[in-house]
């Protein structure tokens, strides 16, 4: 699909406040209120839109900390990639599984209440996984800031 102007500025307002009246976008993005909403509905449809969230506090949750795991598979094959891939899915506190290049096959985004905790979901999750042959972690000691708007050019 491609995006003209209108579809940029509706976009890159939604993803800032997605809780943003329709008639309210649609006066930002000088339009009416139908066809504003149509033009949603049709990013909505092709995927362009792919949810509305709300953003939570980890902290709020005793989430307190925050690790990125570089994993490796024993052997590379798609079969083992996929049953990996399928398993981390299924783990709650793999909040993001990315395939990297280099010298690991993945890095995982975990979050934990501590350091205990992460420990204990690496002995009893991650590390029974079989065909892992390593996990290196990385802890993270402070976020100084985590975006998920992209920087749409209107």
């Amino acid at each position: 699909m491609t995006l003209d102007k209108k579809d940029k500025m509706i976009v890159e307002r939604l993803q800032r406040d997605g809780r943003i009246s329709m008639s309210d976008l649609a006066q930002e993005v000088n339009l009416s209120d139908t066809p504003c909403l149509r033009r949603v509905k049709k990013l909505e449809q092709a995927g362009v839109i792919e949810g509305y969230q709300a953003t939570l506090s980890r902290q709020a949750f005793n989430l307190n900390v925050l690790v990125y795991a570089f994993v490796r598979l024993s052997a590379n094959s798609d079969k083992l990639a996929d049953q990996f891939e399928q398993t981390v899915a299924n783990l709650d506190q793999v909040l993001e599984c990315s395939v990297v290049t280099g010298a690991y096959d993945y890095l995982l985004k975990i979050i934990a209440e501590d350091l205990e905790n992460y420990e204990s979901f690496v002995k009893k999750s991650l590390g029974r996984i079989d065909y892992i042959a390593t996990i290196e972690s990385t802890v993270v000691l402070k976020q100084t800031f985590s975006r998920n708007v992209l920087p749409i050019k209107v």
